[in-house]
């Protein structure tokens, strides 16, 4: 399995919809509001990495009020 954070902006107001949306998505193990930078931290995983690709750009990208996402996928060093 590939795990990753997806690190997420929104639209004013929107983070708490988005962080909602997003974790119905299968694949999504948490989705959680944070302050900073970003408003949303995402954990998801997949199988492969491309697979985790499609994930985040035909599912987490189409959610209403995303403005950026940034995929980090976690290692094992």
């Amino acid at each position: 399995m590939v795990q990753a954070y997806i690190l997420i902006q929104t639209e004013v107001g929107k983070a708490t919809a988005v962080a909602r949306q997003i974790g119905k998505v299968e694949g999504v193990i948490s989705a959680e509001d944070v302050t900073g930078p970003y408003d949303v931290i995402v954990r998801a995983e997949a199988t492969t990495i491309d697979e985790l690709g499609r994930l985040v750009v035909a599912q987490v990208q189409q959610v209403e009020g995303i403005t950026r996402t940034l995929t980090c996928p976690v290692v094992n060093l």
